[in-house]
């Protein structure tokens, strides 16, 4: 009797193990999305995203210069070097539009994320 409890309790771990595991595959399989910084400004300059759903931002800067990502709505700030790439997760997200600019060219550089 001992060895069959033995062998119940390694199958539940199993079971609970991998239960895990997609779980968190699941909830890595976040909505991707890119945005470019060039000539100082966002491209596109508005994204359309699904409402409480995360979201995963992958930010390419084609400038020579940094450029900071920042949202008070969104809560969120990031400086991407002159040529590099950053990543930014968002939400999820309520419903409505959620501004963003880069703090170093705010006039030029700015953008929407709307949930829908």
């Amino acid at each position: 009797m001992r060895h069959t409890s033995s062998k119940l309790l390694t199958i539940a771990l199993a079971f609970t193990v991998t239960n895990f595991f997609a779980a968190s595959t699941a909830v890595a399989a976040d909505l991707e999305l890119a945005l470019v910084i060039k000539n100082h400004m966002f491209e596109p300059s508005e994204l359309k995203v699904p409402a409480n759903q995360r979201i995963k931002l992958n930010i390419q800067n084609l400038d020579k210069t940094a450029e900071e990502f920042e949202s008070h709505s969104m809560k969120k700030e990031k400086v991407i070097p002159a040529g590099g790439r950053a990543v930014i997760f968002l939400g999820p997200l309520k419903p409505g539009s959620y501004e963003f600019i880069g703090e170093f060219n705010p006039k030029t550089a700015k953008g929407v994320v709307i949930a829908e």
